[in-house]
């Protein structure tokens, strides 16, 4: 709070005012920068009302210049309300789909902006920076100031396999992919944008076991990706296991592993 701001006792004239406006326009949060423009209104000394608000708990400040109602208890609206081009995902998405029983203890959101983590009531945000390319398959939940924008069950599995320490357990993962809905263009896009010949292998070899007859043309499309260079299947454990040539995968999780991860309640 800068020195120079003078706090008073009671609400005044112009922060009862900015409040009333909030209510009227159906405002939950708000960038400082913009929200004049929102109310169709301009004030003398918005930021001394805002730090009064915040003083009288009315208010809370979200980021630098970003506030929201005290209220006001969407994390995932406001973690992708101070992040461009940003949404719900890995490990966050996957619960948020139900595809895990598994509750993150943060917030994971991917963005193409590169962003400190911070906390917003309480709950720790970890963002994820991509690149351009990578910032598709999302969807959007909710309305008005209670929407956000989500990756949908293919992107996050993709993401998933893409990035493993955002996805919680190995696990918790292949139960996830075993048992959500899928299908094939989505995969195919999403792989084919991500590049990531490893992923892609994890990926068809997965739907072959889990899904042969629904994906079958993702699976044929994967298999022409396969390249000579083996890759774990779970790439964050041991080099052990059986080589599967027809994938290029080495399984240091075996088959009957992985259908009993399919089946595992928790």
């Amino acid at each position: 709070m800068a020195d120079s701001v003078y706090i008073s006792k009671n609400l005044d004239g112009n922060q009862l005012q900015f409040m009333k406006l909030l209510e009227a326009y159906e405002i939950l949060y708000f960038n400082m920068h913009t929200i004049e423009e929102d109310v169709n209104q301009t004030f003398e000394n918005l930021n001394e009302i805002l730090e009064n608000l915040v003083d009288k708990e009315l208010l809370y400040r979200i980021e630098r210049g970003k506030y929201a109602l005290n209220n006001y208890t969407n994390i995932n609206a406001l973690a992708t309300f101070i992040s461009s081009n940003s949404a719900v995902a890995y490990w966050s998405a996957l619960h948020y789909h139900g595809l895990t029983e598994r509750f993150p203890n943060t917030i994971f959101i991917k963005t193409t902006q590169r962003k400190r983590d911070t906390e917003i009531l309480g709950t720790t945000v970890k963002f994820v920076s991509v690149k351009d390319s990578k910032n598709i398959g999302v969807i959007e939940e909710g309305y008005g100031d209670h929407s956000f924008k989500l990756t949908d069950v293919e992107m996050t599995l993709v993401d998933c396999f893409d990035q493993p320490r955002y996805a919680g357990d190995f696990a918790d993962v292949i139960k996830a992919f075993a048992n959500a809905k899928l299908t094939n263009n989505k995969l195919m896009e999403y792989t084919k944008a991500y590049n990531h010949i490893a992923v892609t292998k994890r990926l068809g070899f997965l739907a072959e076991l889990f899904h042969a007859n629904g994906l079958q043309s993702f699976i044929k499309y994967a298999k022409t990706q396969v390249n000579k260079r083996y890759s774990l299947l779970d790439a964050g454990g041991l080099q052990q296991g059986e080589f599967v040539n027809e994938w290029k995968l080495r399984l240091n999780v075996s088959k009957e592993q992985l259908l009993n991860m399919a089946q595992t309640e928790y």
